[in-house]
């Protein structure tokens, strides 16, 4: 998959590695843009939109990997903002929403970073994993006169 595809694509699967990569330099980028380093407020409001973009296509792509339709990014990103947003004016039962919304932020993290992709083909495309297996297969199979 091409740089572009990773970054910008709703269509196919990734990995969690990936995922993690993007993930990290984007945490990076968001603390370097808290912390001061960009002098130009613009520059960081300008780059905004695409990283929320960047972050959607790859979310999408790893629940496409776990069989998953994208409609669980409404699950995991909308609703516990709805949730805190509701919390804020129920009064009493405002550490209940909250403790809801911190639970389906859990399991987007869980579901996204760590639980493995479907194994072969889905829905959704060919295991982006299938390549790497096959490679392991022919090194665990070779022989000294093979390499």
């Amino acid at each position: 998959m091409s740089l572009v595809a990773l970054l910008f694509s709703f269509r196919g699967r990734i990995n969690r590695m990936p995922y993690w990569l993007v993930s990290l330099a984007s945490l990076v980028f968001v603390l370097l843009a808290v912390s001061g380093f960009f002098p130009h407020v613009e520059l960081i409001l300008i780059l905004l939109v695409p990283l929320i973009w960047i972050g959607m296509a790859l979310a999408a792509k790893r629940l496409h990997d776990r069989n998953k339709s994208a409609r669980w990014l409404l699950v995991f990103y909308v609703l516990p903002g709805i949730m805190e947003g509701i919390g804020g004016f129920a009064g009493d039962a405002e550490i209940a929403f909250l403790i809801a919304s911190f639970g389906l932020s859990i399991w987007a993290v869980v579901e996204l970073g760590f639980r493995r992709g479907t194994i072969g083909p889905n829905d959704y495309g060919p295991d982006p994993l299938a390549g790497d297996r096959a490679l392991v297969r022919g090194a665990a199979g070779s022989t000294a006169g093979d390499v």
